[in-house]
């Protein structure tokens, strides 16, 4: 019979082990479950100061009022009430470049420009302004966005990101994703010619990143944030519901015009 390792769950007839752990007696009620959801991406239990980073960007992340992954979420439980599967999985897939996406965005760009130094990270402010400066030229030539900077809301600053800096340099834990960040915010007046704020979603992504957690899963724990959220906005569609209001703000308030056809399509 082939076989099938795993160093995850397991069962026996009468034990469970997760992580090479009791379930039953060494997880549960002994682990919080931003520990777990760590331990379990990496299969390295986090010290105490990592699980405080990453539950920090749990919080940053999970719920940002009526974004459009709320609303979708809401909508599809008004039109199917008995698929709460459905609407949260709708919420989720929302989650892309515009929205929580921006955290993964954010750690693959300081990845890739730390990567140029050639594993020689810079030693002092200006070494790490002129990283900076050169990343931010680079991707402005590429003609592409800075991931990271700007929030449609927090134009003065947005408030997780102070927060998370601090946090971060408190446990000992402000690596070179974070202190290039943290220089992508002074010196990129330079070259857009106006100063942005940096926001959440990318703090986020550059303290997951120095957290040693892997690129690729890094939307991954946006979503496992917005899950919470997300339950929430259920939760309070329940006791207070404003779905069918918003649906028939649109239904009763469209106009009907004439049909615009679209362009030649490019060969």
């Amino acid at each position: 019979m082939p076989e099938y390792p795993t160093a995850l769950g397991a069962s026996s007839r009468d034990r469970i082990t997760l992580l090479g752990q009791d379930l039953a007696a060494d997880v549960m009620g002994e682990v919080g479950f931003g520990e777990l959801a760590f331990w379990l991406a990496s299969q390295r239990r986090p010290t105490a100061g990592e699980t405080r980073v990453f539950e920090a960007v749990l919080a940053a992340l999970a719920d940002h009022g009526f974004t459009p992954t709320a609303i979708i979420t809401r909508l599809t439980y008004l039109s199917a009430p008995d698929s709460v599967q459905g609407a949260l999985a709708a919420g989720l897939l929302g989650g892309g470049s515009r929205f929580l996406g921006v955290t993964e965005d954010c750690g693959r760009f300081l990845h890739q420009a730390l990567a140029t130094a050639a594993g020689e990270h810079p030693l002092d402010e200006a070494g790490w302004d002129a990283l900076a400066l050169a990343a931010v030229r680079a991707r402005r030539e590429a003609g592409a966005f800075i991931p990271g900077l700007g929030h449609h809301v927090h134009k003065d600053g947005d408030p997780r990101t102070s927060r998370l800096f601090h946090l971060a340099a408190e446990e000992g834990l402000f690596g070179p994703h974070l202190s290039l960040f943290a220089a992508i915010g002074r010196v990129h007046p330079e070259v857009l010619g106006k100063t942005l704020p940096l926001n959440g979603a990318g703090v986020c992504g550059a303290a997951l990143a120095d957290l040693g957690l892997p690129l690729e899963l890094l939307r991954a724990f946006a979503l496992l944030a917005r899950t919470a959220g997300l339950i929430g906005q259920l939760a309070e569609e329940l006791r207070h519901p404003v779905a069918n209001d918003i649906f028939l703000s649109v239904d009763l308030n469209n106009t009907p015009v004439p049909p615009t056809p679209l362009g030649p399509t490019a060969a």
